[in-house]
């Protein structure tokens, strides 16, 4: 019997722990998870569960992951292939890109355990939005976000369709945060504009002028749910999702549900991965993502719009 302690990034525990914690589970061979405040929801399968951990860690092995069959979210090259990912030719990295040992990997089906409570009795898009420090730098470098203007150009298309919106911007405070989250805390960052005729106006103000077809999930901790519950049980019955990449992209992929993905860096940048039918991504539940390749760390809002109104 296995128990299993990880405090990583949020992605990497959506990617790498929880499948292989309900592998363990669906083979009678999971004893006990230990894990980040708020996670208990995640591991509906497991009665064992301890939220030990008040922040992630960034650091791979101090997480826990070097226990797991993957450890790296980005490819398992020796599972796959038989070698190092160095020593792989291009064509050889292309095919790998995004693809992990499925031997011991099945994602749990959140949408069928948390759907019987329909929280909104209407179509709704849930946008997933993120505003934190990258890579340590400085807040201004990133650009894992939806910005003000392309917000608003978001939620004018969606509710002039009929949609209603969910919108999911964590402040931090919900959750066990890792190093990024907590320097954006401590230097308390806000995702504002300086909009004319307005004045600062943050993306949580914004959602207010939608008068309740753009709600905040924040606003929403009056139900008797957790954080994590809630957006669980929103996400299973949502119509589909607006992301970037990252942990919040990582989660909307579960809900069998299409996701537009906006990818302006990281690892999902790599030719093939995101469209690799044994990406780990396209493994999660039966979604179709539909993502927004951004080189050269630029993003470029308009494409974003365009695939929405595409596909929504």
């Amino acid at each position: 019997m296995r128990t299993l302690k990880i405090n990583s990034e949020f992605a990497h525990e959506l990617i790498l722990a929880i499948p292989y914690a309900y592998w363990l589970h669906q083979n009678n061979q999971l004893e006990k998870i230990i894990t980040s405040r708020g996670m208990k929801p995640f591991y509906y399968f497991c009665d064992n569960v301890e939220e030990k951990f008040e922040t992630r860690t960034l650091d791979n092995a101090a997480a826990g992951l070097n226990d797991l069959p993957n450890n790296w979210p980005h490819h398992n090259a020796l599972a796959v292939c038989g070698k190092e990912y160095s020593n792989l030719s291009l064509e050889e990295q292309i095919k790998t890109n995004g693809v992990l040992d499925y031997s011991q990997w099945t994602p749990p089906k959140y949408k069928e355990y948390y759907k019987d409570i329909k929280l909104i009795d209407k179509p709704y898009i849930v946008v997933s939005n993120n505003y934190n420090v990258e890579y340590g730098m400085d807040i201004n470098s990133s650009l894992r976000y939806f910005n003000i203007k392309c917000l608003y150009d978001i939620f004018n298309y969606l509710t002039e369709k009929g949609y209603t919106v969910i919108y999911k911007r964590p402040n931090n405070t919900e959750f066990a945060p890792d190093q990024n989250e907590l320097i954006t805390l401590h230097k308390k960052h806000t995702l504002s504009e300086n909009v004319k005729d307005i004045g600062v106006l943050t993306d949580y103000d914004l959602c207010e002028y939608y008068e309740g077809k753009v709600i905040n999930l924040n606003k929403l901790e009056n139900l008797g749910y957790s954080y994590n519950e809630l957006q669980l049980r929103l996400f299973s019955n949502a119509d589909g999702f607006i992301t970037p990449n990252g942990g919040g992209g990582v989660l909307c992929g579960y809900f069998n549900s299409p996701v537009v993905m906006h990818v302006p860096h990281g690892k999902e940048l790599r030719s093939g991965y995101l469209t690799n039918e044994n990406c780990y991504y396209n493994k999660l539940s039966n979604n179709k993502l539909f993502p927004i390749i951004d080189v050269d760390n630029k993003s470029n809002y308009k494409k974003i719009i365009n695939k929405i109104k595409e596909i929504f």
